[in-house]
């Protein structure tokens, strides 16, 4: 009998692209750990599946040293984490500290906290990743939304300093995408506005970044690297 497959840990993934990708990996047989943050349906469907859920608030540091606790009590090793948990704060004048340190917290030390805690886990597993899921606007700023674009430009450094920390053992990539898909009250407008922003001009949806994370899962040569899934808004 062969031995269990490692898990993948995708961390925020009670809805939307963090959902999709842990049902396409359960589609294909893979165990799946998950963290939410709050309790969904969702959640509830995939446990119901076989899949781990593990209750998060990875915007302090006790709450992701928690998680980190919560985790390696529930398994000994792991084929990749794919760090997806985002916060999407506006700063609110007289509060801009709290919404920096909050993201900061949820893109950046989480993710950091989490890929030192847990590097024997990966090392237990081969092949073994880690995947940063990250965001397009990080390569342009934002004159709304500072502190978010700011967390995420910082986790994609992180990309590059963890693939050379952990090479070649653990390959450690990123995706970086634009919109994917629509909010069910966005209104027509919004929706124009936003497809002619790039050049293919379509609302993809998550399985475009599941392909993605599949590509850097199976590639054995690729590590160091951000994918851009932004459908040409750099050269509109």
């Amino acid at each position: 009998m062969s031995a269990p497959l490692p898990p993948i840990l995708i961390t925020g993934a009670s809805q939307r692209v963090g959902l999709h990708c842990a049902g396409r990996l359960l589609d294909e047989g893979q165990p799946v750990i998950i963290s939410y943050r709050t309790e969904r349906d969702a959640v509830g469907q995939l446990r119901e599946r076989g899949a781990i859920a593990l209750q998060a608030d990875l915007s302090s540091e006790r709450g992701i040293l928690d998680f980190i606790v919560a985790l390696r009590s529930s398994t000994g090793s792991l084929r990749a984490i794919v760090h997806n948990a985002s916060d999407w704060l506006t700063e609110v004048p007289g509060q801009e500290a709290d919404a920096f340190q909050r993201m900061f917290s949820v893109h950046m030390l989480a993710p950091y906290l989490i890929n030192l805690h847990c590097e024997d886990l990966l090392r237990r597993s081969s092949p073994a990743d880690i995947v940063h899921i990250s965001d397009d606007v990080a390569r342009k700023g934002s004159a709304k939304r500072l502190a978010y674009c700011a967390s995420k430009a910082g986790l994609d450094n992180l990309t590059l300093s963890f693939a050379a920390r952990f090479a070649p053992h653990i390959k450690v990539n990123g995706i970086a995408p634009a919109l994917v898909m629509f909010n069910p009250d966005d209104d027509a407008e919004y929706r124009r506005k936003t497809l002619a922003k790039s050049a293919l001009g379509i609302e993809p949806g998550p399985e475009v970044v599941y392909q993605s994370l599949r590509y850097l899962l199976d590639n054995p040569y690729v590590t160091g690297t951000t994918l851009t899934l932004n459908g040409g808004r750099h050269v509109v």
